[in-house]
């Protein structure tokens, strides 16, 4: 049992936790959520004792073997095998002096270490080092290289191995994910879900916080609130407590509207059955979650783009890499409208692709044939390192804004707009180097929504953003007309905001046939299928250069000539909903006119109601159809 009493934690003169209780029980799994700048790595810290409290007291249970993730790792000669083993202290003492006893030939001090060896498990513990770095992403040749060797989001990947490699009762973790891709991140999902003892993590990815945890503590106006239940059920008793607040009620009404809007958007556009049905149930999450937010401080967009689903860029037989190709052969299409997440492990050639398409890293052979119209807006993973630490928000956008006068952005534009990023007050004119990481990756984000793209790049854009700015960057990116090609390891920000997954793999770049729980499964079967490369290499769409390709031709227009019924009838109903749901706009159109609720149009607004039901349910049972037969065109593919 943790017993935290009445305790005031502040940071400077700043007060971030005033007189607040919590009581966390053995084995508890909790997630510590809250803004940038509200408390949650302080708190952390005076878990651990690193920190004093102003005031209160923190109770732990004698002989509680705590471990807190490091945050910086400096440079060693230790190779990355030895550093893991290392934290395990128990081992190293027992090591050394099982090596002392050798050398004083003391048998019988000998028989009684080897024992505590034997009880320790310590013969498996490199077994296990080299299990946590696999897991982590790291290649057999990496564990011999030295911690020097490694960049900064390596070395948090090793300090996380670090963590889990010690043996604990209590593990802090804070932001574990960032640095990792997805599939590291669902490796670590599943390590945790085996952990015995009690967890505290901060993290801003909503569905790794889903898998792992089973209560919340929010940290709010400097108290802390203890919720039973994961993110999700947090979010819904959060929603449910401020609706009883009048002034959130209309702000809730409007959040939730725009997710159903988006919704509409989504199923007269939806490409694929599975990966229609999958999304359909997220964006029916987010309609719910959404009023769970409506006090959040963040509320930007990208600019509107005219809405065209002609082509932005074709991309023919290309070739990407460094001293030699990661990927070749990669042909596909962007269009105004594509929504595309791509897959892969870490070091596949993912950012490298992005890269490429954005014109910053140029490409080893093929072709990129870009629209006239084409405007790339480009996040990079390091995007922060590239701003100007000396300027200030106002004067970033100013820079940018002088390239095109004819926006006529004057001071006060630029100030309201960076509102939306939650840069208000004087906070606009101080200069960037004193940002934090959440607070820089916010204004990269501003920086590239102000261009006015209508192709996204974004290379982990929720690296370092708290769980509120995410779920503000999730709606933006629905209502955002525009194409979008994302890679990212939040699960929650793909499910709800592209169509279609592309993945790379072992040099292969290829359509992924299933939506990302698929990909989880698929993850889960990854080491057996190793040992099988030609079912692995099938699933996720290998090259068939050994086929015969006449043969495929021939095939592949037979198979157009079965599905063109099909696909003609998919494309029907996509029309009639999209003619239903002009029909049911208008119609809502009519009833948000206050007019229309007077006396004297009494039998209008009654006929205008019966019209919508009437409109609402031809559109379902449409929609149920189109459903139908896209489930049937897709297992006819």
């Amino acid at each position: 049992m943790i017993s935290l009493n009445n305790i005031t934690l502040m940071r400077g003169t700043q007060t971030l936790i005033r007189d607040a209780s919590v009581l966390l029980s053995s084995g508890q799994r909790t997630g510590i959520i809250g803004r940038n700048g509200s408390g949650k790595t302080s708190l952390f810290k005076a878990l651990a004792g690193e920190i004093q409290l102003e005031q209160g007291e923190i109770e732990l249970p004698n002989g509680l073997r705590t471990v807190s993730m490091a945050q910086e790792t400096p440079a060693s000669d230790r190779t990355a095998i030895e550093f893991v083993i290392d934290s395990h202290t128990e081992f190293r003492v027992l090591e050394a002096k099982i090596k002392v006893a050798e050398a004083g030939h003391d048998d019988a001090l000998l028989v009684r270490l080897h024992a505590a060896m034997e009880e320790l498990g310590a013969y498996d513990i490199k077994n296990q080092a080299e299990q946590l770095l696999s897991g982590l992403g790291f290649d057999t040749e990496q564990f011999s290289r030295t911690v020097g060797e490694f960049s900064g989001g390596w070395r948090v990947r090793l300090n996380l191995a670090a963590a889990l490699m010690r043996p604990s009762d209590l593990l802090m973790l804070d932001e574990p994910t960032n640095h990792l891709d997805l599939e590291a991140t669902v490796w670590l999902e599943q390590w945790l879900r085996g952990y015995r003892g009690t967890i505290l993590v901060i993290s801003h990815d909503r569905t790794f916080l889903d898998a792992v945890i089973d209560h919340v503590i929010s940290l709010e106006s400097g108290s802390l609130a203890l919720y039973r239940g994961n993110y999700s059920a947090y979010e819904r008793q959060r929603a449910e407590r401020m609706a009883l607040q009048a002034a959130l009620y209309e702000k809730q009404q409007r959040r939730r509207g725009e997710i159903e809007d988006f919704v509409r958007r989504f199923k007269a556009k939806a490409s694929k059955a599975r990966q229609a049905q999958s999304r359909l149930k997220e964006l029916d999450r987010m309609q719910d979650i959404a009023p769970a937010h409506a006090d959040s401080p963040f509320r930007f967009s990208f600019p509107a783009v005219e809405a065209d689903s002609g082509y932005l860029m074709q991309i023919n037989k290309l070739a990407f890499g460094f001293d030699k190709p990661l990927v070749d052969k990669v042909t596909f299409s962007i269009r105004g409208d594509s929504r595309f997440g791509l897959l892969g492990f870490n070091g596949s050639g993912k950012s490298t692709l992005l890269k490429v398409l954005s014109g910053s890293l140029k490409q080893m052979a093929g072709e990129m044939i870009p629209a006239k119209k084409m405007r790339i807006g480009y996040f990079a993973q390091h995007q922060v390192d590239e701003l100007d630490q000396t300027a200030t928000p106002v004067a970033t956008i100013q820079a940018l804004a002088k390239k095109d006068p004819a926006l006529k952005a004057t001071e006060q534009v630029i100030r309201d707009y960076l509102g939306g990023f939650d840069f208000r007050g004087s906070r606009v004119d101080e200069c960037i180097e004193h940002f934090s990481g959440g607070e820089k990756a916010r204004l990269a984000l501003a920086k590239v929504a102000w261009e006015r793209p209508n192709l996204l790049l974004l290379d982990e854009p929720t690296n370092h953003l708290d769980l509120e700015m995410v779920h503000a960057l999730t709606v933006a990116l629905q209502e955002f007309e525009g194409a979008v090609v994302i890679v990212s390891h939040d699960r929650h920000l793909l499910a709800n905001t592209v169509d279609e997954f592309y993945s790379i793999h072992k040099g292969h770049f290829a359509e992924f046939d299933g939506d990302l729980a698929d990909y989880e499964r698929w993850l889960a079967r990854y080491n057996e299928l190793e040992a099988s490369p030609q079912a692995a290499e099938s699933n996720l769409g290998a090259d068939n250069s050994a086929a015969d390709k006449k043969a495929q031709r021939q095939q592949a227009a037979a198979r157009r000539e079965q599905l063109a019924p099909l696909r003609k009838q998919v494309k029907a109903l996509e029309n009639q909903m999209e003619k239903l749901q002009t029909r049911l706009d208008k119609i809502e159109s009519q009833l948000g006119d206050e007019a229309i609720y007077a006396e004297k149009n009494k039998a209008k607004l009654a006929e205008l109601v019966k019209e919508q039901g009437s409109v609402k349910a031809e559109l379902g049972s449409v929609e149920e159809q189109w459903l139908e037969y896209q489930e049937a065109l897709e297992a006819a593919l």
